[in-house]
């Protein structure tokens, strides 16, 4: 039997299949649910800064003692985990540095895991059960999926074999490649205040939420908790969604995203008139109009440069490369482009990115406070995008000693967050004691 959450109802149509609508009047700031993760899994790369089960970033926490890898905020967090962490502690023991199975594969053993144990329904199923959500093969007559995709998938099966079958009993192939498809599809990236991605997890009942690239509620956590919270004002009937995407790009570039990765083409408003295009890829004006075939090359060559940096990127100790090749692709974008446009802010945001990194502050506010003039203008009101570039600043600030610019930027951020993680956040209450020490 299906359940309910109050104020909002299931609907099915034609065009889009399953969504979710308000039965009430929610106003902006006010949530419409919170969801608890069905499953979760932190990533490694946080382990030893939060929790293995609830994610809060703390000092000292507790260390697992039989594989030294897992940390909690106490005897209770552990236990709780341990269901989960079962599933990963001998076998990290047994395989030592050769332990490496992918972010999805550990959290697909700890849905099979769960599924196993589970009798009915969870919190997070009110509306819709796990093995409902939709998968990829609900799209396969417009499917042309890449080899990199499939062979990704099948490395990811393989390491579930591989690391998880002692305490497991692996479905078949068929089986397996539905959940993985379910979890490509309906994933959610748990991030920090300042997008930084600390694990993942899946979320039935929000998983029910269709996209717009103009979102209605915007979804954020407390720990693995989702939280559902209205952007714009909704009256019944009015459909909830969110945005699946960076909607940061183009109309082109965002639809294109979206058939890789979900397989459908937006047609919202704003994908229909694409009013922000032209603001978006704006051009230097000059006494000779650039010609277009000028524009489309550095158009290309732009694409290619993100393209690059970003395979770049997971290659470890090349700081100094990247921001090179931040810098000479800003310099000739610069020739065509204004700083306004996207492709120039984000080749910005990334040479912001490797200054932090390299703990250059004065470099990170040179590009920091630019991409901060565009980000507000071509983001909506609430965007978490620019609420963890203003973080970001303001944290550089106050650490720089200059207390007015960082007081300044950090009461920015908390403005948007105070509507999208609602006014008593723990990153808010974080935010006011960073100030108050000030």
């Amino acid at each position: 039997m299906t359940g309910s959450i109050d104020g909002l109802e299931m609907f099915s149509s034609p065009e889009k299949g399953r969504g979710l609508r308000v039965s009430r009047a929610f106003s902006v700031g006010e949530l419409l649910f919170s969801c608890p993760a069905y499953s979760s899994v932190l990533s490694v790369t946080e382990r030893g800064s939060c929790c293995d089960l609830c994610f809060r970033r703390k000092e000292g926490l507790a260390r697992c003692g039989k594989c030294k890898k897992a940390f909690y905020c106490n005897a209770s967090c552990q236990k709780a985990d341990w269901a989960m962490h079962r599933l990963e502690c001998s076998a990290m023991v047994a395989f030592g540095e050769n332990w490496c199975p992918s972010e999805t594969s550990r959290l697909v053993a700890r849905i099979l895991a769960k599924k196993k144990t589970q009798k009915g329904r969870c919190d997070s199923e009110k509306i819709l059960l796990i093995g409902e959500m939709q998968s990829r093969e609900s799209h396969m007559h417009l499917i042309d999926e890449d080899n990199e995709k499939k062979e990704r998938t099948e490395l990811d099966i393989a390491g579930l074999g591989r690391f998880f079958s002692k305490h497991l009993e692996v479905p078949s192939h068929k089986d397996l490649l539905t959940l993985f498809s379910q979890v490509a599809c309906n994933g959610f990236t748990i991030e920090d205040d300042e997008l930084s991605h600390m694990g993942t997890a899946v979320y039935p009942d929000v998983a029910l939420i269709n996209h717009s690239c103009q979102p209605s509620v915007i979804v954020t956590f407390n720990g693995t908790l989702a939280q559902v919270r209205a952007v714009q004002d909704m009256k019944p009937g009015d459909e909830v969604l969110i945005s699946y995407i960076d909607l940061l790009y183009p109309t082109d570039d965002r639809n294109s995203r979206l058939r890789e990765s979900y397989y459908f083409t937006c047609n919202c408003l704003e994908c229909q008139n694409k009013q922000k295009d032209k603001v978006k890829l704006k051009v230097r004006k000059q006494s000779d109009p650039i010609e277009p075939q000028v524009i489309s090359n550095m158009t290309r060559y732009a694409k290619n440069t993100i393209r690059e940096f970003r395979a770049m990127k997971s290659t470890k100790n090349i700081l100094f490369e990247l921001l090179e090749m931040c810098e000479q692709s800003l310099e000739e974008m610069g020739a065509v482009f204004e700083d306004s446009n996207v492709y120039v802010l984000h080749m910005m945001y990334q040479a912001m990115g490797v200054c932090i990194y390299m703990q250059d502050a004065d470099g990170a506010l040179r590009y920091g406070e630019k991409v901060a003039r565009h980000y507000s203008k071509l983001y909506h009101p609430y965007s978490l995008n620019v609420s963890s570039l203003y973080l970001k600043l303001g944290r550089i600030y106050m650490a720089l000693g200059r207390h007015s610019a960082g007081i300044n930027a950090l009461t920015k951020a908390m403005a948007i967050m105070e509507v999208a993680h609602g006014k008593d956040h723990q990153y808010l209450k974080d935010i006011r004691k960073e100030l108050s020490q000030k």
